[in-house]
Formats: C-alpha cells, structure tokens, sequence
C-alpha cells in the first residue's frame, strides 16, 4: 500500500512534462502562422525585452516645453501641449527598437521641436544606408526604416514629410545624375519602404531633394553627415487625436 501512495503521483509529472511540451510547440508554430508585421513585432520583443531608455546616449534633445508637461501629471493646457507628449512618447518607443543595434546611435538622431519630431537618417561610409551613388537601401538601412516605418504606422494623427541631403563636392555616378537627383531619389526610396512596412499613403505629406544645399548646422558642406535623410513628424491639419492614444499618455503621466 505504501509503495503505491509512493508512486502514484509519478502520472501527475509526465502529464505536466506533456502539457509543457505541447504549449512549447504551440509558442513555436503560432508564429509561423501569422503575417509579416506580427512576425517582425515578436522578433523585436525577443531580440530586446528589457531594454531602457538612454536619452543622453541616443542624441534625444529634450525640448523645455515637453519637460514642462511632465509637471502638469496628465493636465495639458493646449492640443499642441498634447501632441508634444505623443511626439516624446513616439521618440522613446522608436528609440527603444532601434537601441538592438548599437550602431543606430550614430545614424539615426531625434529633436522633438515645437513644429514636430525631427529624425535624421545618416549614410555614414562606416554604416552606409544606402549603397554608394544609388537610391538602393543596404540590409542595415533597410531594417532601420522598416522599423521607423513600423513605429510611425501607430500615430496616424501624424503627417511626415521626407527629405533627402548630399553632402557637397561629390561627383555623381555619371554627367545627368548629381545631388539634387540623388537626393530625390533617396527620399522616394524612404517612401516607399515606409510604405511597404505599415505607413498610410495619408500619412506622407510632402517628399523632396535639397541636394547639397541644407549642410547639417555647424558642419562643413562637404562632410559625409551632410549625406541623409530627413524625416519630420507634424501633427495633420484638421486632426482629431486618437482616444486610446490620448487615455495613455494620461495614464503614463499620472503614473510618474
């Protein structure tokens, strides 16, 4: 009798050793099944769970008017006040996706400004995001828009306008293709992924080439940071902000 109250629960364990494996298989054939953006969502969640947010490290520039809302915990004295908040938000979040490649720290950089969210996207010889002379995204710039593009799908209130920049002093591939061709290009090209990975054709507002003619501020014209791209994140005439959106910015807030 002894021996049988001994061993009688072995069944309990192997019975709990099958459930394991077959939930086990199930986190593993669940996301064979879904699309591509589910699939790309899992993938950053698991390549970067716990990450943290290092405004200093990732070039983030606080502006005084989105430190001045973190004192008003959930109160907002205007709409413009509001959209700032989501704009940091917006910031925080991307920077945190892009935070899995520490390379990212030097191609891509935020200002959030009265007028919106400005992004520069660096074609650095080191870490290039296009290949040389053409409009063709690398591996590297193509996963660093494709993320842009994944983060800014969730704010449709958001209007971008895109713009691509040469540095000075760089002869084309050939006599009709120059700065302001390149430019172009580069920014259609940015369009295009962003597109293609979750952006409404709603969203983008205005897309052009400045060629060599908007050096970065205190840079020489001819250095390779003037060889970017520029996105700008504004609120859209007219809009209406999301609800939820707005309940979870309050909710954030109200929790610090």
């Amino acid at each position: 009798m002894s021996r049988h109250k001994q061993h009688g629960g072995s069944w309990k364990v192997a019975y709990a050793d099958f459930v394991t494996a077959m939930m086990a298989l199930f986190l593993v054939l669940w996301p064979t099944a879904q699309d591509n953006k589910i699939k790309e969502a899992i993938e950053r969640a698991f390549r970067n769970p716990f990450s943290t947010l290092n405004k200093e490290s990732l070039g983030i520039i606080p502006n005084k008017d989105v430190q001045a809302l973190h004192q008003e915990k959930g109160k907002f004295d205007s709409v413009t006040a509001m959209h700032l908040e989501l704009l940091r938000r917006l910031t925080e979040d991307l920077a945190k996706l892009l935070q899995q490649d520490p390379d990212s720290q030097e191609s891509v950089k935020y200002e959030v400004l009265a007028d919106g969210l400005h992004i520069n996207v660096f074609d650095r010889s080191h870490k290039p995001i296009f290949e040389p002379d053409s409009a063709r995204f690398t591996q590297y710039g193509a996963w660093v828009f494709s993320t842009l593009a994944w983060e800014v799908s969730r704010y449709p209130d958001f209007s971008l306008e895109l713009s691509g920049h040469t540095e000075s002093g760089r002869a084309g591939p050939r006599e009709d293709y120059g700065p302001w061709e390149l430019s172009a290009d580069r920014a259609n090209a940015a369009r295009r992924k962003l597109l293609q990975h979750g952006v409404s054709p709603g969203q983008i507002f205005q897309v052009s080439g400045c060629g060599d003619t908007q050096p970065v501020e205190k840079t020489a014209p001819s250095d390779e940071i003037n060889r970017r791209v520029s996105v700008l994140l504004r609120i859209k005439e007219g809009s209406r902000l999301n609800e939820s959106a707005t309940n979870q910015v309050s909710a954030m807030l109200d929790s610090r």
